[in-house]
């Protein structure tokens, strides 16, 4: 598609299926087979994959990858620069069941969806499982195939089935050297962290 005052406008393949009630920001591309559903809100220079789906209301930010396959269910939030690897899934329904207790079909007004949000920065690996409810935190990575079923602290590397941190990590996404005392260096950026009582945080937020 072409361009307003220098603005690239969103471009969107033939193939997705965006609902007419979505919004998609500038610069953003959703590629073939992709779906975004109702009142679902992209924002400016995202990527939607080939056949992800992004759900009802799901509310995702800037500069947001989401890759092929990948599955966002209502009501996740995504926070600017977050990665979400090839089919990894955000649930939201913590007690999943296609019938009720009368073996009548569930509708949507027949359970409460819990959404996952994602913080700015983190990255989900593919075929990731994220259980309804949970928040990934700022720049924390999720490695491939792990089930996560509870929060993921900021700066965290969690792995395995169920997810436990087993590094920190630092806004390049390499795992941390340690520099004693409580704090850390990413051996890319030089850039320095502090740990205290279990968190990690930038030293220039201590």
């Amino acid at each position: 598609m072409g361009s307003t005052e220098g603005v690239s406008a969103a471009r969107i393949e033939p193939s997705a299926d965006v609902d007419e009630r979505a919004e998609i920001g500038p610069g953003s591309t959703v590629w073939h087979l992709a779906q975004v559903r109702e009142h679902a809100r992209i924002g400016a220079d995202c990527i939607v994959g080939r056949g992800a789906y992004v759900g009802p209301g799901v509310r995702i930010g800037d500069r947001v990858k989401l890759q092929n396959h990948a599955l966002v269910y209502e009501p996740a939030v995504v926070e600017d620069g977050v990665f979400v690897g090839p089919a990894a899934v955000l649930t939201n329904d913590l007690y999943p069941r296609s019938v009720d207790v009368d073996g009548r079909l569930k509708r949507g007004d027949d359970w409460h969806a819990r959404g996952v949000t994602l913080r700015e920065g983190c990255s989900i690996g593919g075929r990731a499982v994220l259980v309804a409810g949970v928040t990934v935190g700022r720049w924390a990575l999720v490695a491939a195939g792990a089930v996560v079923h509870r929060d993921v602290p900021d700066f965290a590397l969690v792995a395995g089935v169920p997810a436990r941190r087993i590094k920190w990590v630092g806004r390049a996404g390499e795992p941390l050297e340690d520099a004693g005392d409580g704090r850390w260096r990413c051996p890319r950026t030089g850039e320095q962290y502090v740990e205290k009582d279990g968190l990690l945080a930038e030293a220039a937020e201590r």
